[in-house]
C-alpha cells in the first residue's frame, strides 16, 4: 500500500515529535524522518503495534499551474509482514494519515 505525503508535513511531524528541524533533500532523508516518526507508533497507531518489514520512499514533484510552481511529495510504500490482516494495514495507514493532517 502506498500513500503520498507533502515534504512539509514530514518536516513538521519530526519537529513536533522530536523537537528538531530536519531538511529533506532526497528519498534517503525522507526515509530516515519516517523511520523516526514510525518509531513513535503510539502517536498514530490505534490498533496496537505496527508490524512493518520496510518502508520505501520515492520523491515526486507535483506541478500546479506552471513548470516552475511545484510541491515536493514523497510516495511512501508500506511493506507489511505477510500475516498482517488487511484491516490492520488500513487502520495503521489511516492513523498515520490522521497524524499528518493534524501536524
Amino acid at each position: 500500500m502506498k500513500i503520498k505525503v507533502e515534504k512539509d508535513k514530514i518536516v513538521h511531524a519530526v519537529r513536533k515529535l522530536e523537537s528538531i528541524e530536519v531538511v529533506l533533500e532526497n528519498e534517503k532523508d525522507a526515509k530516515e524522518a519516517l523511520d523516526l516518526i514510525l518509531s513513535r507508533s503510539e502517536t498514530f497507531d490505534e490498533g496496537g503495534t505496527v508490524r512493518l518489514k520496510d518502508v520505501n520512499v520515492a520523491a515526486v514533484q507535483e506541478y500546479s499551474d506552471s513548470a516552475v510552481a511545484y510541491k515536493v511529495m514523497f510516495l511512501i510504500e508500506f511493506v507489511f509482514e505477510d500475516e498482517v490482516p488487511l484491516a490492520e494495514r488500513v487502520a495503521m495507514i489511516k492513523g498515520l494519515q490522521k497524524f499528518f493532517e493534524k501536524v
